[in-house]
């Protein structure tokens, strides 16, 4: 959502290049929705690739432990795959019963799959970002006065992206007002730079 509105700002900030009449502006900005709707669908793809691609790399972490010469060549490769804060949490004996869970485990794909649910999850994510840039686009397509439609799509940005950044500052755990003021920020700068480089 949040990547949505700053591609949103970016088109919006360029609306003062345009001729000052409705056609040309709605022309100009159904244009921008088709963008975002492409763009949609780019992250949408992406989010299936990096979804098999991680499972593919854990599937080949477990063959590769299964794999192994020896236990203690099967527990090495555990850790290696370990972030540095989880390899500092575990212990060598605990490291050792995740290799035994991975040697236990049967039926394994040779290859990773994807099902029902990454499709679903890849579609969220489409719609989520067309519908997060329609909102900041829309004025454009209601007002006929280019100026006022910049405002308020802007308000309308800045607003979503406050609301954006305390949904992400809760589910990271960074505290959600500090970043909702930070994605207020970054979008704030980000009109500032358009309007630097003439939009």
């Amino acid at each position: 959502m949040l990547f949505g509105l700053f591609m949103a700002l970016t088109f919006t900030g360029a609306a003062s290049v345009a001729e000052q009449g409705n056609a040309q502006i709605r022309t100009m900005f159904i244009a921008a929705l088709g963008c975002n709707l492409a763009w949609g669908l780019v992250d949408a793809v992406m989010y299936l690739v990096r979804t098999v691609t991680d499972r593919g790399r854990k599937l080949t972490l477990i063959h590769a432990v299964r794999a192994a010469p020896d236990a203690k060549a099967g527990c090495a490769l555990i850790e290696q795959s370990l972030s540095k804060a989880a390899a500092g949490l575990l212990t060598a004996a605990e490291i050792e019963a995740i290799r035994g869970r991975v040697m236990a485990l049967s039926d394994l794909p040779e290859r990773p799959a994807m099902g029902r649910d990454d499709a679903l999850a890849a579609l969220a994510i489409f719609l989520i970002v067309v519908a997060a840039t329609f909102p900041v686009v829309l004025p454009f397509m209601m007002f006929a006065d280019v100026g006022v439609a910049k405002n308020i799509s802007r308000v309308v940005a800045l607003l979503m992206l406050f609301i954006g950044g305390l949904a992400l500052g809760r589910y990271a755990g960074y505290g959600s007002w500090r970043v909702g003021v930070i994605m207020v920020g970054l979008g704030s700068g980000l009109v500032a730079a358009i309007n630097a480089l003439g939009g």
